[in-house]
């Protein structure tokens, strides 16, 4: 989404210090992300207004003209130019040396310089639409046809940028940070969080009273589950013109492209408020509007020819003969506002997000209208969105007629009350903010808050009331993102390990897959878990105990899987289109009906296992099965599980007759290998190749009891490392010695026994090194010394133990 910020000055007064790249990230930090700052007047640099005070003729060529150009500089410029418009007192854009210009309006932008034309000096270029950015403003398809500004008001030397509004800075959002915002898919919405953000006052919308006594115009809504509000105003007095500059520019800078005034006033409505409006030719909509289901059979005819066959399920907007449009989606070839439209009907609507989003899912449509109402809209807004249309109606036709009004109402959005306790929001937000503030904050954003005993009663804003704030964490996080987080102290969770976690069925599902890739050659695939039908009946895969989805992606989709082998053989028939050898397998879970609580007996989940299945292809069937057979053989050895078997017990449904094999485990088929049979290829799209396949039951797989690991903290401070050289008695043993000193070390070493002259009779000399160190800090001379005392001590007591002397 494109933000204008012109157009959110129309809303809030910004502070002349405040930059547009800290309003961008601001609203990164505290509402949306922006993805990036483009200012929209970098181009047209040295890009001005000029006025032709002379034209003379040039004397080498018919079609080229001198112009003395007044461009606001101490003396006029000579330019020669070719436009087939140019009159003295005209104002023109010229393009002054050092700007860059798209020749002809095609190709890559050049730099524009001094020069000669036929002879004659030209110091730059006075240009058409197209080649300066201009052509939505001054759209004409003869190329010779230069920008005459006419009455814009402009002065010499001044950037075209300004002339047009196009002097701005745009905002551009990530989409998905906006999902859960409906009310900021318009600039007005924008602005409302920037005020908040800064504390600013939001200007008001003009607010227009419809006169009730106006004639009243028939709607009719027959799902009021899915159409929410219909308002129409019946307009007259519309004509075919071109908006105003300053339209056309916001327009331009948040993304859309001007057609004509009509047309302009409802998309400036969407984007401004958030609000889709859609006219209708008044002269094609015969007596009424119908809010309906489609019927059976209905087809809408739409502005390029074709034909949408709609379905009973899908809302339209119909009069009393036909379907117009698709509810928030699309118009149809009926309603199109033409050249010679002089009376309209203005739709301003809420649909529910959930009719928009399967109907434009079903026909693939995704249009700046649908997104919005996918999002959910508050029926408050239709009355922004007709007070804003009105005015700019008022202000583009000064001549209009407002001259019916109909109004459907059965759904009103009700505002969310959520009672928050104080308590709930010292502990979440890690810091204790006083009531008042408390209250400044939300309200800013638009909450009503009412103090309680212990805590507070908080009203959503209508606009924040269709499923974005909705709980207390939701009112947590607005309070938390306008305070800032990075103005919170990040507290470290505190983490203790007391000893080391053993997953052995963990372990062994990566030692498997690292087996597969690394040793084996496998590329590891993911597949869906709702699996074609085709390829279950190539595999011959009874569905009885399959898991049926309720609302599948495709009906041929239903099927959750049993086996991974359709899916295997689904992806290696996509693959051979790229290949004629290669191995692939897939580690993930199979479904079958029954129940399983694996957590706790509230939790209810269908029957499901891990399996593994692995596919070879290539040329050659017999290579090809004992490859498999090899990798399934050597598993047990390289993955550090219990040892498995093979057996032709039962054939799998998939494979051919008598090349297959069972995989065994404590007497209980838990898997098969097996070449791929031909039927089975045929009617999964496999030719001319061969397959060798196998699947086990994952969870089956034993993996082979491992030694007990024993955690410990690594020291904290640096550890001081000595040697002790012993004199002890013959019977004196390691194990002893480790036993005396053992808790007033970090670590100790055995480094040597000496027997030997120096050493007397019924001695041996033990050498030993230990190191000490301190959980405290770093330990000094003193300290070390005190310690080494208490070890030496410990080991006479202990152990009879002398120091040698050297």
């Amino acid at each position: 989404m494109k933000v204008s910020l012109n157009w959110i000055r129309r809303y809030i007064d910004i502070p002349a210090d405040l930059t547009d790249e800290q309003i961008a990230y601001d609203l990164t930090m505290r509402t949306v992300e922006v993805e990036d700052v483009v200012n929209t007047a970098e181009k047209y640099h040295d890009i001005v207004v000029g006025r032709i005070t002379e034209i003379q003729a040039h004397p080498n060529a018919d079609l080229l003209k001198i112009c003395i150009v007044d461009i606001g500089e101490a003396e006029p410029v000579q330019i020669v130019c070719g436009g087939s418009n140019l009159y003295e007192g005209e104002n023109v854009v010229v393009s002054k040396p050092g700007s860059f210009v798209v020749w002809h309006g095609e190709g890559e932008p050049v730099k524009i310089k001094e020069t000669k034309m036929r002879g004659v000096p030209s110091y730059g270029m006075i240009c058409a639409a197209s080649e300066v950015y201009l052509d939505p403003f001054f759209h004409d398809d003869d190329e010779r046809v230069i920008v005459d500004l006419g009455d814009t008001p402009c002065t010499p030397g001044q950037n075209v940028a300004e002339v047009v509004g196009m002097d701005d800075t745009v905002l551009e959002i990530d989409n998905k940070s906006l999902t859960n915002r409906p009310d900021l898919w318009g600039h007005y919405g924008i602005a409302r969080e920037i005020a908040a953000i800064y504390d600013l006052k939001l200007k008001t919308l003009p607010h227009i009273s419809i006169d009730r006594d106006l004639p009243g115009f028939p709607v009719d809504i027959k799902e009021p589950q899915k159409c929410n509000r219909y308002d129409a105003l019946v307009i007259d007095n519309v004509y075919d013109k071109e908006s105003p500059l300053w339209i056309k520019s916001l327009l331009i800078n948040a993304g859309m492209r001007p057609i004509n005034a009509i047309v302009d006033i409802t998309n400036y409505v969407m984007l401004a408020v958030g609000q889709p409006t859609h006219g209708f030719d008044r002269t094609h909509v015969v007596d009424k509007i119908i809010v309906r289901n489609a019927a059976k059979g209905e087809k809408l005819e739409l502005l390029d020819g074709n034909k949408l066959d709609l379905t009973e399920s899908d809302l339209v907007i119909c009069d009393a003969e036909e379907p117009m449009a698709l509810a928030g989606i699309r118009g149809g070839r009926k309603d199109s506002i033409l050249p010679e439209t002089t009376s309209i009907v203005l739709e301003v609507a809420d649909f529910t997000a959930e009719t928009i989003r399967k109907t434009g899912s079903r026909f693939d449509e995704k249009t700046d209208s649908s997104i919005r109402y996918e999002k959910g809209i508050d029926t408050e807004r239709v009355d922004l969105g007709i007070s804003v249309a009105l005015s700019l109606f008022n202000e583009v036709f000064p001549e209009i007629q407002l001259v019916a009004y109909g109004s459907q109402y059965p759904v009103h959005t009700e505002k969310q009350i959520i009672e928050v306790t104080q308590d709930f929001l010292d502990r979440r937000l890690g810091t204790v903010l006083e009531k008042d503030e408390i209250k400044k904050i939300l309200t800013r954003l638009g909450y009503d808050i009412e103090f309680t005993d212990n805590g507070y009663m908080v009203t959503a804003p209508v606009w924040r009331s269709t499923g974005d704030v909705s709980i207390k964490d939701d009112v947590l996080g607005d309070l938390a993102r306008l305070i800032g987080y990075e103005n919170f102290e990040a507290k470290p969770f505190p983490v203790n390990f007391e000893h080391a976690v053993r997953q052995p069925k963990q372990n062994l599902d990566r030692r498997l897959r690292e087996y597969l890739a690394f040793r084996c050659g496998f590329n590891e695939v993911f597949t869906y878990p709702w699996i074609d039908e085709k390829f279950i009946e190539a595999a011959n895969i009874d569905v009885s105990k399959a898991i049926d989805l309720a609302t599948p992606p495709a009906p041929e989709l239903r099927h959750l899987r049993q086996s991974l082998i359709p899916g295997l053989l689904e992806a290696s028939m996509k693959n051979l289109r790229y290949f004629d050898e290669f191995n692939i397998f897939e580690m993930a879970q199979v479904f079958e009906k029954g129940e399983m609580h694996p957590s706790s007996d509230e939790e209810t989940l269908p029957m499901q296992s891990m399996h593994l299945a692995g596919m070879l292809v290539g040329n050659d069937p017999k290579m090809l099965f004992f490859k498999a057979k090899g990798v399934i053989e050597s598993m047990a050895g390289y993955c550090h599980m219990e040892e498995i078997t093979l057996k032709q017990e039962t054939q799998p449904g998939w494979a051919d007759n008598g090349t297959y094999l069972n995989v065994i485990m404590d007497g209980e088929v838990i898997g098969d290998i097996g070449i791929v049979s031909v039927p089975t290829m045929n009617n999964a799209g496999i030719r001319r190749t061969s397959i060798a396949a196998f699947e086990l039951d994952e969870t089956k797989l034993v993996p082979l009891a491992s030694r007990n690991n024993e955690f410990k903290h690594l020291p904290q401070f640096p550890l001081v490392e000595e040697d002790l050289s012993l004199l002890v008695d013959e019977d004196v043993t390691w194990e002893s010695i480790r036993e005396a000193i053992k808790f007033m070390v970090k670590d100790l070493q055995f480094v040597e026994e000496y027997r030997g002259k120096q050493i007397p009779d019924g001695k041996k000399s033990v050498m030993l090194r230990l190191k000490i160190g301190s959980d405290e800090g770093t330990m000094n001379a003193k300290q070390i010394d005190r310690k080494m005392k208490g070890i030496i001590s410990a080991l006479q007591k202990k152990c009879k133990a002398e120091l040698r002397d050297e």
